[in-house]
């Protein structure tokens, strides 16, 4: 029996985790006690790594298809077989031919995310596309604007703040979501204990929200509305106070006439909270001694996603909370933020290229998911051919997604890196799967940015493998798409882009001594990070280390144009005009389409673990007993949900914790189709809330996709 130490690398909270093996077999997973950041917290995906490590439906061998029929086969064979066909149509079509698609696994895998972009760029394509687009993306895009780059994101300060503000999130469910925190709960109750107040602004009455002091339940897709007019109130009361901020923020003078036309009596009739009450929240919130505004993904996917995301900010600006203990702060990550050296760095600006059909624009170098389908289906110059998607399954998690499973039946070449054959990649030409994650180093890159305390884990392989790595897999890929073969040589690949990073960061590659993969990158992002930290500090630190609480970071971290907070950028005000429309949209008998996060279910693939499906049907429209009574439906019976995109039969589960004229539906299920071998998924397999989500209704800046406010109508089945 040993016992060893690693971060839980299935969602953002990045738990520490005590695993107990028996020989090469997982005996138990454990919250670590120990660790720096969690302190022995543990959700039950955590523990669920245990499952999937014994899971009977993850591929362990590479998979091609002849005949229709699949075949495993060795790894020399799978890349000779796409040796023999992506070269060739890249050298017919152009480089434009090849769609990626980046799944949500990707940014949990240190290897995905630091050789993934050898491939991208080998490869030359515009089409890139990733769950950011079903996601996150008006939340970069606004900060890129504000603050100069996309990952300079305000984290609340949760453990020392007295006044937290939150909007669509749930992060006692999502166990934080662009803010890393591992044990929410213990971190909102902390605010409780100091006397401090939680407001939570959300359709549904989900568990963050019995938690809080109060709770608003907005009309879904209105948040913008409600946030312009905390900004109107402030404004208008005179109690704007910028604090610290002061000479360090432009176009504050432009914002009262903006916020003008949304008071409070303007908002209320559209958003459903009363005019008195939003004036009451903004006084809370201006004369908080210290305060958060924090919004997540039912902000982020709507209409109004960007203006949104925006005004979170303009919030914690005008109140004097950003960048201040207790308020929203930067985080300094150990290794890889770019944000972490002073200096000027290049302004952030999106639209560089813009999609083949629907003229969408690109954001962070990739384009908008939604309009994925459009680019295979329509002929023409650039017309996509080939999709190689790396741990995503766009068919099932996509707006639209039963006409992109229709457009990817037609592409010429597909290939899905991937540990199961799932609703996506059962489409694929060819399968590459990599070892679980207990068998990879890992280090959470991304997730460390985004942290309410400045952590550093790194946690090496514990489980065996005779499995290539995604990182080795990635190169390989590379190799091939440069006319290097299909047994291109992976190490000299490698040393190639150890120089590259070791040169920009100004170091010796030899720095990073006999290291390889990731683990040298990593050596040589610690040393050139912001801390005096080697990878052999943390080999040395099974726990983590620990860097203390968030500190002020402006103006270092800035680096638009002007050095400062551009707080009204024209990229994000040109949208206030539809916004101002938005308030003739009265509140009628429409019923509207949300989704709602589930402890148990962050990605699709974990609907495969028998752990993380115990229990009762998740996968319910739940609808308030008002409109229940109205359209005649019963508890348990079925309804048919319909939408411009598709409809499905769904069964009824009638709460009063919706409110009236909403309908929530969780995302990722619809585990029904043919030729998938994911059997427990199978057994529990609900249905697909993305066949209702529109393809054509987006944020109108980034192109996000809205899957909150969806227009549906709703009969019984």
């Amino acid at each position: 029996m040993t016992t060893a130490f690693v971060t839980c690398p299935l969602c953002e909270a990045t738990c520490g985790l005590q695993v107990t093996m028996d020989g090469d077999a997982i005996s138990t997973v454990r919250g670590d006690d120990s660790d720096v950041f969690s302190h022995g917290y543990i959700c039950p995906k955590g523990a669920s790594l245990k499952a999937l490590h014994e899971d009977p439906d993850r591929l362990r061998r590479p998979m091609v298809k002849r005949g229709g029929t699949w075949h495993e086969t060795t790894w020399d064979d799978a890349f000779a077989e796409i040796d023999a066909r992506l070269p060739r149509l890249i050298a017919e079509h152009g480089p434009n031919s090849v769609a990626l698609y980046l799944g949500n696994p990707s940014s949990h895998n240190v290897g995905a995310l630091l050789y993934g972009r050898v491939l991208y760029k080998a490869i030359g394509t515009q089409n890139m596309y990733t769950a950011g687009t079903v996601d996150q993306i008006p939340k970069h895009f606004s900060s890129g604007y504000l603050f100069g780059d996309p990952l300079t994101i305000p984290i609340p300060d949760l453990d020392r703040t007295e006044h937290l503000l939150l909007l669509g999130a749930n992060p006692l469910i999502s166990n934080g979501s662009l803010m890393t925190a591992p044990d929410v709960g213990e971190r909102l109750t902390g605010i409780r204990r100091r006397g401090g107040k939680i407001v939570v602004v959300d359709p549904r009455r989900t568990r963050t929200a019995d938690a809080a002091d109060e709770h608003h339940p907005i009309r879904p897709g209105t948040d913008a509305l409600l946030l312009f007019a905390l900004v109107q109130v402030i404004f208008a009361e005179d109690r704007v106070a910028l604090g610290r901020l002061v000479g360090h923020v432009t176009g504050l003078d432009e914002l009262p006439a903006l916020c003008a036309p949304f008071t409070p009596e303007a908002v209320a009739p559209v958003t459903g909270i009363e005019a008195d009450t939003i004036r009451r929240m903004a006084r809370e919130l201006a004369s908080a001694k210290r305060a958060a505004v924090y919004a997540r993904i039912g902000t982020t996917t709507q209409a109004f996603g960007t203006l949104a995301s925006w005004l979170v900010d303009v919030l914690n600006v005008i109140t004097g909370n950003l960048d201040r203990d207790g308020g929203a702060m930067f985080p300094l990550a150990a290794a890889g933020q770019a944000n972490a050296a002073p200096g000027r760095r290049r302004g952030f600006v999106h639209g560089r290229w813009h999609s083949r059909v629907r003229g969408l624009p690109e954001v962070m170098g990739e384009l908008p998911v939604a309009t994925l389908a459009d680019e295979i289906l329509t002929p023409g110059d650039g017309q996509v051919r080939a999709l190689i998607t790396v741990g995503g399954n766009p068919c099932l998690s996509t707006p639209n997604a039963a006409r992109l499973t229709d457009a990817v039946e037609q592409l010429d070449f597909m290939v899905s890196l991937d540990v199961y054959l799932n609703e996506t990649s059962r489409h694929a030409d060819v399968i590459l799967p990599g070892p679980e994650p207990l068998a990879r180093d890992h280090y959470d890159l991304v997730f460390y940015q985004l942290a309410v305390r400045n952590v550093a884990n790194w946690s090496p392989a514990l489980v065996a493998t005779d499995m290539p790595q995604e990182w080795q897999t990635l190169l390989r890929l590379a190799g091939v798409v440069t006319g290097q073969g299909w047994n291109a040589d992976v190490a000299a690949i490698d040393d190639f882009v150890a120089a590259e990073a070791a040169r920009r960061a100004g170091l010796d590659v030899a720095a990073a001594g006999q290291r390889r993969g990731p683990a040298r990158l990593i050596e040589l992002m610690l040393r050139a990070g912001p801390y005096e930290l080697t990878l052999a500090d943390l080999e040395a630190a099974p726990h983590g280390v620990d860097l203390g609480p968030l500190q002020p970071r402006i103006p270092d971290v800035l680096a638009t144009a002007s050095g400062t907070i551009e707080l009204v950028p024209d990229a994000i005000t040109a949208d206030i005009p539809r916004l101002v429309a938005a308030l003739g949209h009265g509140v009628g008998d429409e019923l509207v389409l949300i989704g709602r996060r589930q402890l148990s279910s962050n990605n699709s693939w974990m609907h495969n673990l028998a752990p993380l499906v115990r229990g009762a049907n998740r996968c319910t429209a739940q609808i308030h007993p008002d409109d229940a009574a109205r359209l005649g439906l019963v508890d348990g019976g079925r309804a048919l949900v319909r939408t411009r995109a598709g409809a499905i039969t769904v069964p009824v589960e009638i709460t009063d914790t919706v409110r009236p004229g909403v309908v929530s539906i969780p995302h990722g299920w619809g585990h029904d189709a043919d030729g998938a071998r994911t059997g427990v998924a199978a057994a529990h397999a609900g249905v697909n809330s993305n066949l209702l989500a529109d393809d054509q209704l987006l944020d109108g800046l980034t192109g996000t996709a809205a899957l909150n406010g969806i227009p549906i109508e709703v009969v019984p089945a």
